[in-house]
């Protein structure tokens, strides 16, 4: 039986590829998630309008880009946002979207059994 035997080099440049696969793969799925949560959370409030007519959750276009460390390293994520006019009737205040797979303080990318079974849900 014959055997493949890769210099090193090569063996570098493989790695390498494989590392940076890893990472896109893990930059899209996080991106397709965080776009379906999105989606769902506007869908949900979709029926909500304000005294002119105007829905009172949108979209905001995109925050800037953040690096996340993930199990396949850093990966750059840009998080959509949600202009959310919605006003909380005990406080007053207004009431913010605040994703529960990517928090605003989160550096690090959250347990891949919850994003897998959100991702699951949600049909990514």
């Amino acid at each position: 039986m014959g055997s493949v035997v890769v210099e090193g080099r090569a063996r570098a440049e493989l790695t390498g590829d494989l590392d940076e696969l890893f990472r896109e793969g893990a930059r899209r799925m996080l991106a397709a998630a965080l776009e379906a949560e999105v989606a769902a959370h506007i869908a949900t409030h979709a029926e909500l309008v304000d005294a002119h007519g105007h829905r009172l959750v949108v979209r905001n276009g995109h925050a800037p880009t953040r690096t996340i460390t993930t199990g396949a390293g850093q990966v750059e994520v840009v998080r959509p946002r949600v202009d959310d006019r919605r006003v909380d009737a005990a406080t007053g205040e207004r009431v913010q979207f605040s994703s529960v797979l990517l928090p605003r303080w989160c550096r690090r990318s959250p347990r891949w059994p919850r994003c897998c079974r959100c991702c699951i849900c949600m049909g990514c």
